[in-house]
């Protein structure tokens, strides 16, 4: 079993029934002893980004719209970017792993303009409590497989699941060309 870490993604397996993961692609952006959190990559919402955080439209990767990161906190948002230069860290940029990190949206955006190369906002995370993700794991849940930064900024999300495991090595690059419903096998 592949520890989980920040900059590590969760794919939701088959035996994963919660409606709110199922067929998902997470990017852990924190995992400590007491808990983890993360943001869903593949889920995105009609909502522009400009209609709820005016001037931030005209940096974000297409589609221009707000991602549910998922079911906690929704009335609040978190900014996942890359770098343009891992040795120019902006203002209001905190890395998680290499180039990838988390940009603080109370940063003017004149101070972040040519310190990051793609920029996606998420409205709400999904959290875990401490152990809880370690168990969700052994149960079975989830595959926990490296993350790419181009994984968090696909203009079409709708494939990222099949995308994520198609890249695995092994058996588990199968499990991509498994239908979304097995009735219709």
């Amino acid at each position: 079993m592949t520890e989980a870490r920040a900059g590590m993604l969760l794919v939701a397996t088959p035996a994963l029934l919660d409606p709110n993961f199922a067929d998902t692609v997470v990017l852990l952006l924190d995992v400590d002893h007491q808990g983890a959190l993360g943001v869903v990559l593949n889920r995105p919402s009609a909502v522009s980004v400009d209609d709820v955080l005016e001037g931030w439209g005209e940096v974000v990767a297409e589609p221009e719209v707000l991602f549910q990161g998922g079911p906690v906190g929704l009335q609040g948002a978190l900014a996942v970017a890359t770098l343009t230069d891992a040795a120019d860290v902006p203002v209001g940029f905190r890395v998680i792993e290499g180039r990838l990190g988390l940009v603080d949206l109370d940063t003017p955006l004149e101070l972040l303009r040519g310190g990051i190369d793609q920029l996606r906002i998420f409205a709400g995370y999904a959290g875990w409590g401490a152990d809880q993700l370690d168990g969700e794991i052994e149960e079975g849940s989830w595959y926990v497989v490296p993350g790419e930064p181009a994984d968090a900024f696909r203009a079409d999300s709708a494939d990222l699941w099949r995308a994520v495991l198609r890249r695995q090595p092994g058996e588990m690059a199968w499990h991509s060309t498994r239908p979304f419903d097995p009735d219709l096998n």
